[in-house]
């Protein structure tokens, strides 16, 4: 059937045909958007209406039970994704280190997108973070935590909008640490200019493609004048490229200062691993939490979209889990593949549920359970 349509292209439309078909075969194999180049509507649709495969990681903990609860609504919304579903507990290699399985490996790197639950890492010398190690893997490169705040669910404040983007395979989260004698360590802080430059290209094209009027860089170069002062340095150069975006420079414990008192003053804030990490979980408190705030971990082969909150051991299996955060994480990552309707249609019937607050979890201040605020999503779709 395929092989008869791109014939009959071919004889239509000669050379300039054939060439669009093996252009959009490439972009598919590739997970590259074909609303970047010069394509046709008919085209275009084509590319979105098939069956996707995604990358499932349940996770530990409650991971499992939101996991389920996102694909029920997934399938009540009649979303047009399969799931692949991957174990990454850590397996022994050959050269006795423990690493991700290859299956969960080649899963990602073959679908290049993936949705991931909550994953326990064991504190204690050589127990290295999974996250981390995902991150490496696959050259996540800018973590994008949109913080918002959800009409209906009442917090100290009722207009947050914030987007927070942190480089995400380096700074204090390289990994390069020792004993130098007893009792004296050292952690080496890694900074580059090819990440630097990357992560802050993301973020200006970010704000542009999402009709954000400013992008500011935190920092502390101040202090860390080398390292911080190359981050900023890059940032700056990339600001030059986007005069319609406004840009300004700010001090990490500035920023954290004004953003509880007045969290308008920002709108897409860019920085270093360590202060991201800190300052996304702070906006989150903003808005109700963890359990309320998406994340999408982009890279330069795909995207892994997650839940950041922890993996709650004391419920788990309890049915009282709130699978919010991973949900509109998943509404994230349908966007990203261009499933734009079915994200707003998911993302409206869980705002609804939150709104008429029939339905919340424990942590939302409600008595429900994790399934009963499943089905009620389900039931607005």
């Amino acid at each position: 059937m395929a092989a008869r349509f791109i014939n009959k292209i071919v004889r239509k439309t000669g050379v300039i045909g054939q060439m669009l078909c093996i252009l959009h075969k490439y972009l598919y194999r590739n997970n590259i958007s074909p609303a970047l180049v010069n394509t046709t509507p008919a085209a275009h649709r084509a590319y979105s209406s098939g069956v996707r495969k995604v990358t499932l990681i349940p996770g530990d903990g409650i991971g499992p039970e939101i996991s389920a609860a996102v694909q029920k609504i997934f399938t009540a919304a009649n979303v047009p994704i399969e799931w692949e579903t991957v174990d990454v507990t850590p397996v022994r290699g050959p050269d006795g280190k423990f690493g991700i399985p290859q299956a969960a490996i080649d899963s990602v790197n073959t679908n290049k997108i993936g949705l991931k639950g909550p994953l326990m890492t064991p504190v204690g010398k050589g127990h290295r973070s999974l996250n981390l190690a995902l991150r490496k893997e696959f050259n996540l490169y800018a973590n994008v935590r949109p913080c918002r705040s959800l009409e209906g669910y009442k917090t100290l404040y009722d207009d947050v909008d914030v987007v927070t983007i942190r480089e995400n395979t380096e700074g204090e989260y390289s990994g390069i640490e020792h004993e130098i004698v007893d009792g004296v360590v050292q952690s080496i802080k890694l900074i580059t200019e090819e990440a630097s430059m990357r992560v802050a290209e993301y973020a200006f094209q970010y704000a542009k493609n999402n009709n954000r009027k400013k992008v500011t860089v935190v920092h502390k170069a101040n202090i860390m004048r080398m390292s911080d002062g190359l981050f900023l340095r890059c940032a700056r150069d990339t600001a030059q490229k986007y005069p319609e975006i406004q840009f300004e420079e700010r001090y990490l414990d500035t920023v954290c200062l004004n953003m509880v008192q007045n969290p308008g003053k920002y709108d897409v804030l860019v920085m270093p691993n360590l202060y991201g990490d800190i300052l996304s979980d702070m906006c989150a408190g903003l808005v109700g939490g963890l359990g309320l705030t998406p994340s999408g971990n982009m890279g330069l082969n795909g995207a892994l979209f997650e839940s950041v909150h922890g993996t709650a051991p004391d419920i788990a299996g309890k049915d009282l889990a709130n699978p919010t955060a991973l949900l509109l994480s998943a509404v994230m990552m349908l966007r990203h593949m261009e499933l734009n309707e079915h994200a707003n249609n998911i993302e409206r019937a869980a705002f609804e549920t939150i709104k008429e607050g029939k339905y919340l979890t424990g942590d939302l201040g409600g008595r429900a359970k994790c399934s009963e605020f499943t089905n009620e999503i389900c039931a607005k779709l």
